[in-house]
């Protein structure tokens, strides 16, 4: 089995509730929430850099990939000041979602490649090798993705589910290729799904998850990690429950 006994709190984008998502702001007030991890998103940008960024565009309107990594809005981190920032509260860990799906990169003209996961992987792995100890989960929607993480031995992998009705293997095939966690949307979440789930040796990491009732009833299901845009209040959530 693979679950824990106790809960991870992973925050959403970081504490992003209450600080600008996908912000240093927001991974700082992260660990001050005592969340355990954090999730992040990482795109590409013209020249290669790797952006921290949710939507495929800007606000001001600029897609991510047609754009050069200076030219980004102020506050909109790169990948390893993201990954440090979240190195200033120790042991937290870092769920990268490399953000790699056709169609949503910023238009159907965008030509889709497999470069975001290469230069993410190095980065983390060029951290590793000069001795940077961080806890990193890669997870992405596009399973594409995910197998060319495993093929170059980058971090552990786990596959993003949206609907899981649309995957009536999703367990053997997570198994088969490799990763070692499935985070699938909440709604979709029961008893049944996570002992399924566990019994195939695979983590439970549920999103998005922020109201008190729900994280309650998840960590009774033994999941394994919470994703929340409210770390503070889920874990306060967890100890009523006797699971922090």
């Amino acid at each position: 089995m693979s679950y824990r006994e106790e809960v991870l709190i992973i925050a959403h984008r970081g504490a992003s509730a209450e600080r600008p998502e996908n912000t240093v702001e927001a991974f700082v007030e992260a660990g001050k929430q005592r969340s355990d991890s954090v999730e992040l998103d990482v795109r590409l940008a013209s020249d290669g850099s790797l952006i921290v960024h949710h939507d495929p565009w800007y606000h001001d309107g600029r897609t991510i990939w047609s754009t050069a990594s200076e030219s980004r809005p102020e506050g909109v981190p790169d990948l390893e000041t993201a990954l440090d920032a979240c190195l200033r509260t120790p042991g937290m860990g870092v769920n990268v979602e490399i953000k790699n799906t056709p169609g949503d990169l910023g238009g159907d003209d965008v030509p889709w490649s497999l470069d975001v996961v290469d230069a993410t992987c190095g980065l983390i792995g060029a951290r590793a090798a000069a001795g940077v100890d961080q806890d990193v989960l890669i997870t992405s929607f596009d399973s594409r993705t995910l197998d060319r993480v495993r093929h170059i031995g980058g971090p552990p992998t786990g596959q993003l589910v949206f609907d899981v009705t649309a995957w009536p293997d999703l367990f053997e095939s997570c198994v088969e290729r490799g990763h070692v966690a499935v985070n699938p949307w909440d709604p979709f979440v029961d008893v049944q799904f996570v002992e399924g789930a566990h019994s195939a040796g695979l983590s439970v990491n549920v999103w998005t998850v922020d109201e008190y009732d729900r994280v309650r009833d998840l960590a009774a299901m033994r999941v394994d990690g919470i994703i929340t845009t409210v770390p503070a209040a889920a874990r306060a959530a967890l100890a009523d429950g006797g699971s922090a």
